[in-house]
Parts: C-alpha cells; sequence; structure tokens
C-alpha cells in the first residue's frame, strides 16, 4: 500500500496539491532556516523570498491560461557552504519532495536526456508515486559551474549541450517517465549551485556602478549592493550559455564560513553533529560532554583542509569513534567528558547512587 503523506502544518491543500500557508512568509522561511543552517543570512533571505514568490505564484495564478514566469534560482559559493543544505532544509519545512542531481554527471554520459528523466523519476518515487504532488517539488542540481562551454570528449556530452537539454525541463515542460506516465515540469522550482571558481575575479572586472551621482549613504549602500551582484554578463563570461542563464533570474551568493560559524554548525544547529551524538550517548545511559575548546580545534582543521564544513563530520567522527567503540562493553561509564582534541577523553564510572541514565555524579 502506497503510504499517504500528510500535509505539512505550512501547506494549505488546494486543487490537490500543497500551498503556502499564510503564516508562510518569508521571514518565517528565514526562521525556520536559522535553525539548521549557520550564517549565511542574505543567501537566506534572496531563497526565502524566492520560494514564497514562486508557491504564491502557483496559488494565485492556478486557474490562469498560459506559463507562469519561474524564478529559479542559482547559489554561488564555495563547497561546503551549505547550499545543499538549505536546498534540503527548505524542502522538508515545506514538506515537498526534494531531490539532488549533479550537472557533472550529466556531461559524463551521451544520454542527457534519460539522465534528466531519471532525476525526474525520483522526485516521483520521493512523492510516493503522487504526481500532483511531485510537480510542485524542488530539484537541486549541483555543480552547474562545471557545464561552461567547453569542446566535448569522446563520449561525453558538452557543457553547453548539457544547458540546451536543461533550458525546456527548466521552463517548464511534460516528461515522459517509465509507465507512461507523464510529469509537468512546468510548476517544480529548479535550483543550481555551484562554487564557480574565478567569477570574483570577471565581477572586478565588470562591475562598475561608481559613475552614479551618491549625496547620501542609502545612495551609497545602493551602489554597494549593485556591485556585489552577480550580474548575467558575468556569467555569460564565465561559460554559461545567454538562454541558461535566463532560466536563472534569482542569484544568492552564499559566503566562505569563519571559525566560529563552523563551530556553531557542530555544536548549535538544531541536527548538529553534537546534539545526535549526545543523544546516541544518552541511548547508552552514558553522559556526553565537550569543551568549546574540542570544536574550534575542529575548526581550525577543517579550515586548513579549505573544504568548508564537509570535513568537520569526519574529524569529529575520528574523535568518537575509538570512545564509542568502548562505551557498550563497559556499562560500568556513566559520563565521558572530552577538553582537547589533543587529549584523552576522561571516563567517569557508575557509582550505588546512580539511576543508570547518565545523571550520576563523578
Amino acid at each position: 500500500m502506497r503510504a499517504i503523506r500528510k500535509p505539512s502544518p505550512n501547506h494549505l491543500p488546494i486543487a490537490g496539491y500543497a500551498l503556502l500557508a499564510r503564516e508562510t512568509t518569508p521571514s518565517a522561511i528565514v526562521r525556520y532556516l536559522d535553525q539548521y543552517v549557520i550564517g549565511q543570512d542574505e543567501a537566506k533571505k534572496v531563497l526565502a523570498v524566492a520560494v514564497y514568490s514562486h508557491y504564491r505564484k502557483i496559488a494565485t495564478l492556478r486557474n490562469e491560461q498560459g506559463l507562469i514566469g519561474k524564478s529559479n534560482v542559482l547559489l554561488v559559493g564555495p563547497s561546503g557552504t551549505g547550499k545543499t543544505l538549505l536546498c534540503d532544509t527548505l524542502s522538508r519545512m515545506l514538506n515537498v519532495p526534494f531531490v539532488t542531481a549533479d550537472a557533472t554527471s550529466l556531461a559524463q554520459t551521451k544520454y542527457v536526456n534519460e539522465e534528466i528523466e531519471a532525476a525526474l523519476q525520483r522526485l516521483l518515487d520521493k512523492a510516493d508515486g503522487d504526481v500532483a504532488n511531485a510537480q510542485h517539488g524542488i530539484i537541486f542540481i549541483d555543480e552547474i559551474d562545471k557545464l561552461k562551454a567547453t569542446n566535448a570528449q569522446s563520449g561525453t556530452s558538452s557543457g553547453e549541450s548539457v544547458q540546451h537539454a536543461l533550458l525546456k525541463i527548466m521552463e517548464g515542460s511534460p516528461v515522459k517517465l517509465t509507465g507512461n506516465q507523464y510529469i509537468d515540469t512546468g510548476n517544480i522550482l529548479f535550483i543550481c549551485g555551484g562554487a564557480f571558481v574565478g567569477l570574483e575575479n570577471i565581477m572586478a572586472k565588470t562591475h562598475g556602478f561608481g559613475f552614479i551621482a551618491t549625496s547620501a549613504d542609502d545612495n551609497q549602500n545602493i551602489l554597494d549592493r549593485l556591485n556585489k551582484r552577480v550580474k548575467p554578463t558575468d556569467l555569460f563570461e564565465f561559460g554559461l550559455i545567454p538562454e541558461f542563464t535566463g532560466r536563472l533570474p534569482v542569484i544568492a551568493k552564499l559566503h566562505d564560513l569563519s571559525k566560529p560559524m563552523l563551530v556553531s554548525i557542530m555544536s548549535v544547529a538544531k541536527n548538529s553533529i553534537y546534539h545526535q551524538y549526545i543523544e546516541i550517548f544518552r541511548g547508552e545511559g552514558v553522559e556526553l560532554n565537550i569543551g568549546r575548546r574540542v570544536f574550534e580545534q575542529i575548526a581550525e582543521i577543517a579550515m586548513e583542509y579549505k573544504t568548508g564544513a564537509r570535513s568537520l563530520r569526519g574529524i569529529f567522527e575520528e574523535l568518537i569513534t575509538p570512545i564509542l567503540y568502548l562505551i557498550p562493553d563497559n556499562p560500568e561509564i556513566c559520563k565521558v567528558e572530552i577538553d582537547s582534541l589533543f587529549e584523552d577523553a576522561r571516563f567517569f564510572k557508575r557509582k550505588p547512587a546512580c539511576n543508570g541514565h547518565g545523571d550520576c555524579p563523578p
């Protein structure tokens, strides 16, 4: 029996599909994202407004004839800065099906359309086979910057040809899937992401709004914002074709993560790895306490790796693995404290007065 998706409180079911509830404003979306994604405040606002606008247009214009102008989004930022996490968290809040696709994989095959159809099939699977629900989902295409217009290699598709192949589905068209099913991509939100290494140099050459007369701080702030924007012409020079860039009218920039941000990702975010392991240890009847200095040391190593937040979990689990290896075989342990990445953890044994739930005195 196919599972029935329960409607989210952030939606109102209308005409067979879910739309944003009135209280799901852009600011409410940002507040939700803040619980799981550290930093990137400006990108959150841009994404929240784009998503709000996208689903509101569907609700408002659903009975109108003709295509709804879509506000697909481009996320530009270094690897490990939270592009995929933003999209995944957003889809969970909105309770819409979400899948990721890899632009590099699309470019490494001669059968681009089949790969695109496979991504849409995964979206339908995420919607438990509900076509109406899938048609209001989100598809995140990562490493879109790898689709630069270059010469094709043997057995692969050129980046430019993949861009052309994506045009129709990003704009909106019916696509035939297995089993004679069709999915219309007209209301699917496409979010593309990439590091775009070298784009900053292009922007530095092409930006220059300083010739506009300014007489107040507000005017200067507007100019500063304009000069920081990624312009379509910047993307053309980078290697994206104008038609493809036109399908991504909303552009949000993500920035490198600072050391305090990396510390917060590990220890403060609602789904942080520290909170996850606190629960795992609690299930073993053990209290886990890790000092802030440990997270700072892990953040310093991650910054040396230059991979953003991607390496945090690996380093953290290296620290935890030998400890968690011992815990299940030593039920007398009730508490573990770690003060430094470069010092042994301290183990506290259970006392007779301990109730076996990790809250015994050391």
